[in-house]
């Protein structure tokens, strides 16, 4: 291994940012004090590289960039050669490679903010602080949709701050951190504020949101916490995955494969350890579903993980969360060490001779990270590119062990499941879409959130609750991966907007009223693919800047040329790009031409 250190040394708060995460060097060889005996020999630990991006943020949250010497002294303390590391930290959009100031204002201009005034308030930020760089730079989704227009500032330091301006109704986020109008420093709205439904009757998953303090585990339990958990215990590993089996449960996150079937192949698996991942990551622009159950409903989760961990034989679990959620990393922190003090998690969990611990690893910026073998790569140390499959993450995962990924809502369902059985769960919604879904509802709309409905509801029903503001002109359905729609009799199942050439995804409903310009949505649907894309296949990196080219010149005047232009670049990012990312980078511009008829 070549690492090729540079003479740059660390400052002395960059190395108490790394050692108060690593502890001190052992010896001189990671960057302590050398004594005569290393001059002989060198000794050290096994290399730990799956701590190169907590690393990376160590340094990040506390001096606010990465510096040369710093670089280079995360890269002594885990073995790995700096421009690999080099690589890794330039892979994400929240950490800084070159000097910048301790507060980074990002200001949201994705598309439910951009329905709301996003372009004004980059202007007025533009003109009171200057073009966009070190001091502010505008972000895609921060997934505070319910909020928007939004932003977010982020202040490095000895004790890292945030703050979350929303919906900006001024020059609020230019002023100095702590004082936004809307509260005392530090203050950010419930978690309910999110859930209009918040306190009513027959919901499921939100059930807790607005009536439980999310930092009381007594509360969580008083409400049926932990009787899910207690009858894993009862039914046994095969018996929990025979209930999620029956019950007809799929993944929340877009792809809809069937849970049971990913825990039962993961737990079959005979090399181990086996791993479980929740993915937290949730990027896709109108998406924060996930945000709010983490922070209105902690406790949940962490249960819900326990469960599929025991299902499945795993001793481990990583969560995976975006670095945009302070918030909800605070109280999921919270959550788990509570857990672990009353026997909840960790060593022999209820006495049931089962043991179980959550990681929790912080995202710093990446759309792609979302992909199931993108978190693998993250979370090992690694630049998050997707891997090729086969082989799935039930044979070689994380780690390249037997893993099983679930996101956020997913996991959640699990309760339900075990709580009422898998027949009644599967009851609620179609035969082919069971139980009930959160939408992330924002855009045109006067009352913006999460809404909980059953599968089989129409996206009228869905809209009458939200009250749609303005003359609708369409809908936009999955989010930027997604496709848009006018048709609101369109029933919210998995085959039924199938059918109708669309998908629910990861459950956004996005709504566009007349005075929004769409092909100023699809311009921006098609520079966030493109600075999203990592890059690593040709069909996405290439495909994604051709399709934003020829959208850009269509803006300007219709030409049939580049409508053929942008159909094959997209016949070709969707067959032959490694991952969703590419897959779908096509979708809503296709719906949109189309059905919309937006360049006639």
């Amino acid at each position: 291994m070549d690492l090729r250190f540079r003479d740059a040394q660390p400052s002395a708060e960059e190395r108490a940012a790394v050692d108060a995460l690593l502890g001190p060097p052992a010896t001189g060889w990671e960057g302590g004090a050398r004594t005569e005996a290393e001059l002989r020999y060198a000794a050290r630990p096994e290399p730990a590289r799956d701590l190169l991006l907590p690393a990376l943020h160590a340094v990040n949250d506390r001096v606010g960039w990465i510096s040369e010497g710093a670089l280079d002294y995360i890269c002594r303390r885990l073995t790995v050669p700096p421009a690999e590391a080099y690589g890794v930290a330039s892979f994400y959009s929240l950490l800084s490679l070159k000097p910048r100031p301790a507060r980074v204002l990002h200001v949201c201009t994705d598309l439910a903010c951009q329905a709301r005034g996003a372009e004004d308030v980059r202007k007025r930020v533009e003109a009171r602080l200057g073009p966009a760089g070190s001091s502010w730079q505008p972000s895609p989704c921060l997934g505070l949709c319910e909020r928007a227009p939004a932003a977010l500032a982020i202040e490095a330091g000895e004790t890292p701050s945030t703050q979350v301006y929303g919906p900006v109704q001024g020059d609020e986020v230019t002023v100095p951190h702590g004082s936004n109008g809307h509260g005392p420093a530090g203050w950010e709205p419930p978690a309910e504020a999110a859930v209009p439904q918040a306190g009513r009757d027959g919901l499921v998953l939100l059930k807790r949101i607005g009536v439980v303090d999310p930092a009381s585990l007594d509360a969580y339990r008083a409400t049926g916490g932990y009787a899910a958990l207690r009858r894993a215990f009862q039914l046994g590993p095969a018996g929990v995955i025979r209930e999620v089996l029956e019950s007809g449960l799929v993944g929340r996150g877009g792809a809809a494969f069937p849970t049971g079937r990913k825990w039962d192949a993961t737990a079959r698996q005979p090399d181990h350890p086996h791993y479980l991942v929740c993915n937290a990551d949730e990027s896709e622009p109108g998406t924060f579903k996930d945000r709010v159950i983490m922070e209105g409903d902690p406790y949940a989760l962490v249960e819900a993980m326990t469960i599929a961990a025991y299902a499945t034989g795993c001793a481990k679990g990583y969560l995976y969360i975006r670095g945009e959620y302070p918030r909800a990393v605070r109280r999921l922190e919270h959550a788990m060490a509570t857990a672990r003090s009353r026997g909840l998690l960790g060593a022999d969990i209820l006495g049931q001779g089962f043991s179980f611990d959550i990681e929790l690893r912080r995202g710093a910026g990446a759309y792609i990270c979302g992909e199931e073998t993108a978190i693998f790569n993250s979370i090992e140390g690694f630049r998050g590119e997707p891997r090729s499959k086969p082989p799935f993450p039930v044979e070689k995962g994380l780690f390249g062990k037997p893993t099983v990924v679930n996101n956020v809502e997913t996991l959640v369902n699990v309760l339900p499941i075990l709580e009422h059985g898998a027949q009644a769960y599967a009851a609620v919604g179609t035969e082919g879409s069971t139980g009930t879904k959160l939408f992330c509802v924002s855009g045109s709309v006067d009352r913006p959130g999460i809404y909980e409905l059953p599968f089989g509801a129409t996206l009228r029903e869905l809209l009458d609750l939200a009250r749609p503001a303005g003359t609708l002109k369409a809908v936009l359905l999955g989010g930027a991966a997604g496709a848009f729609v006018t048709d609101l009799d369109v029933p919210l199942t998995f085959e039924g907007t199938r059918a109708a050439g669309a998908t629910l995804g990861s459950g956004v409903v996005l709504v566009l009223d007349d005075t929004v310009d769409l092909k100023h949505i699809l311009l921006r649907i098609a520079e966030f693919f493109r600075d999203e894309s990592c890059g690593q296949c040709v069909p996405c990196r290439v495909g994604t800047v051709r399709q934003e080219e020829a959208l850009h010149r269509l803006s300007e005047r219709v030409d049939e040329s580049d409508l053929l232009l942008l159909r094959e670049v997209g016949r070709t990012m969707r067959d032959a790009s490694i991952c969703g990312l590419g897959q779908t980078a096509w979708n809503a511009v296709e719906s949109a031409i189309d059905r919309l008829g937006v360049y006639k």
